[in-house]
């Protein structure tokens, strides 16, 4: 396998008046091709800011961040805003799915955003990543059309249009009932099977049991990095 993600000294200051704030201090983080892991921590852990910075949406202060071999951080950022819109797709826990917006439009929304012309005919990859994750018959409904899970199906849909190498969901099952988290677990293990790599952030055991590898922060910084049960859903 090869190596998708490696951070070497990655650090994160927040400048809070005449305070600072260490998110990160210091992480050095590998991950490999086809990967599963939970990012697990309490609030204020730093692991939301470590799978904003793997998904560049936040830069660090500090260290380097090789995503397939490249140092993101050094790109220009119009290449900085290609590399993460066609190499990572993203599922959060409220959804954000635009309301009054049909499964199919919300799903296609993402390849307005791509100038690389990847995707020749996005309307078609829309109903094939709606499919992918079980929502072929529901490509019309409105998101209050749709159960909860069925919302955060749309969402990783969504996340999947754009053929991404990575999934980076933080807290994907925040909001959704045990059975239904359950259902959601299960798409992410079938996904991760067809070789897509991984990370979920979450600060539930039961929810890391699930993956093949729990990486555990503790005041901005790995304090445990070992295999997990990889129960399947």
């Amino acid at each position: 396998m090869s190596t998708v993600i490696e951070t070497r000294g990655i650090t994160k200051v927040y400048e809070m008046g005449e305070f600072e704030v260490h998110a990160l201090r210091g992480v050095d983080l590998t991950v490999e091709s086809g990967d599963f892991l939970s990012i697990m921590g309490h609030s204020g852990s730093g692991k939301s800011t470590l799978m904003n910075v793997l998904g560049c949406l936040d830069a660090p202060t500090a260290g380097d961040y090789y995503l397939d071999g490249t140092n993101v951080h050094e790109l220009a950022p119009d290449e900085y805003a290609d590399i993460r819109n066609t190499r990572i797709g993203f599922v959060f826990q409220g959804f954000n799915l635009l309301a009054r917006t049909s499964a199919l439009d919300n799903v296609e929304l993402p390849l307005f955003y791509d100038r690389t012309g990847r995707i020749a005919d996005p309307r078609t990859a829309a109903v094939k990543a709606l499919e992918r994750v079980g929502l072929g018959d529901r490509i019309g409904h409105d998101p209050n059309q749709l159960s909860g899970g069925q919302q955060q199906r749309v969402a990783i849909a969504r996340a999947l249009v754009n053929e991404p190498s990575i999934i980076l969901a933080d807290e994907p099952t925040g909001n959704l009932d045990s059975v239904t988290t359950i259902d959601i677990l299960k798409l992410f293990q079938e996904l991760n099977d067809q070789g897509i790599t991984v990370l979920i952030v979450t600060h539930e055991h039961d929810i890391a049991e699930y993956t093949r590898r729990t990486i555990e922060m503790k005041d901005g910084r790995i304090v445990r990095d070992a295999a997990a049960n990889n129960r399947k859903a």
